[in-house]
């Protein structure tokens, strides 16, 4: 099995159970355009994906809901 390469960036949400269900045949890293009080809560890492998935669609890929972004805790 080869080495993992150590991570250089953040991850903000993954989809371990995916990974555990599901044999991934290739792993695609994309950004995703967010405004107002998402990015906040998703710096707070309070994003959940566990039952997200990507569909393509016109030469682009979408996450399909239910992607769960929670309301930003003000500090």
């Amino acid at each position: 099995m080869a080495e993992k390469q150590p991570r250089t960036f953040k991850v903000i949400a993954d989809n371990r159970k995916a990974r555990f269900n599901y044999e991934i045949g290739e792993v695609v890293e994309a950004g995703i355009a967010l405004t107002g009080t998402e990015v906040k809560s998703l710096r707070q890492g309070r994003a959940n994906i566990a039952e997200s998935y990507a569909d393509a669609k016109g030469g682009e890929i979408w996450l399909v809901w239910p992607l769960s972004v929670s309301v930003a805790v003000k500090a």
